[in-house]
């Protein structure tokens, strides 16, 4: 019988499907393949969407979640995995029971709670939910500017980008990758704060006008789902993933009139 180091490796995502196939489980999936990782999946919401909105959304029942989550936990060998959009309360704590009984996987929890615009996604319910079960269970968490300023409770936005991700690193004694790609100038800055307040940071040229980034945030926390997945330390993974969207972003294509989705990146792991 092979040893646990000889199996291929495996991630998991934990998230929402996208109908148009743009973010959300296809997309994660779509970034596992690209690093040769093989994905097992846990529907928690099923969604009505194309590039233009999201119509419908169904929240897949949590004892189901449960379901599929015994499914996968301890019979593959998930060396990593990544959430996505979690909207309700009970989900959170399906996940959050299921997820504590597996140290060994490396948790990127993609805090999906605010949109670039500000508005809330979730309900506060689900927002506490999230930050008492879930995020103490990460080793990285990926949110972008609006959820950082939720997580660190700056209502009135004083905080800068590395404070935020210091603030919450803290708070929650985990690494923290507070996103940067939606604000504004010709670069895309990312921060990286690990749980004792060490600093990184990972600046990319901003690609103009691209096609589509729709599925940017579901891609990113996957890519590094499978950086850790294959072995990578935290600071090489968040590079090799920034990487992955850019590419993705750079060969984003249209599908449809109008409509565009990020382009498939081969050999993602070289």
């Amino acid at each position: 019988m092979k040893a646990e180091t000889d199996y291929a490796p495996c991630a998991l995502t934990i998230a929402g499907s996208d109908s148009g196939g743009n973010a959300g489980v296809q997309a994660d999936l779509r970034a596992f393949h690209a690093y040769g990782v093989h994905g097992c999946t846990v529907f928690a919401a099923l969604t009505a969407q194309n590039p233009f909105g999201v119509t419908g959304i169904h929240a897949v029942p949590e004892e189901f979640v449960a379901k599929q989550l015994d499914a996968v936990l301890g019979v593959y060998a998930i060396r990593a995995l990544k959430t996505g959009m979690l909207a309700e309360p009970g989900i959170i704590e399906t996940v959050a029971d299921r997820l504590a009984s597996h140290p060994e996987i490396a948790k990127v929890i993609d805090p999906v709670m605010v949109a670039t615009s500000g508005a809330k996604l979730i309900s506060d319910d689900a927002i506490d939910t999230l930050k008492k079960r879930l995020l103490p269970l990460a080793r990285l968490a990926t949110p972008n500017i609006p959820e950082a300023r939720v997580l660190a409770n700056d209502e009135a936005q004083a905080l800068s980008q590395i404070d935020l991700a210091r603030k919450i690193a803290a708070e929650y004694g985990i690494a923290v990758l507070v996103k940067g790609g939606h604000s504004e100038g010709g670069e895309a800055v990312d921060i990286l704060s690990d749980a004792n307040g060490s600093i990184r940071e990972y600046v990319s040229p901003r690609i103009m006008n691209p096609i589509s980034t729709h599925g940017t945030g579901c891609s990113l926390a996957a890519a590094l789902a499978a950086e850790l997945a294959i072995a990578r330390g935290l600071a090489d993974a968040v590079a090799g993933a920034k990487r992955y969207v850019h590419r993705a972003i750079a060969s984003s294509h249209l599908v449809g009139k109008d409509c565009g989705v990020l382009g498939f990146v081969e050999d993602a792991a070289k």
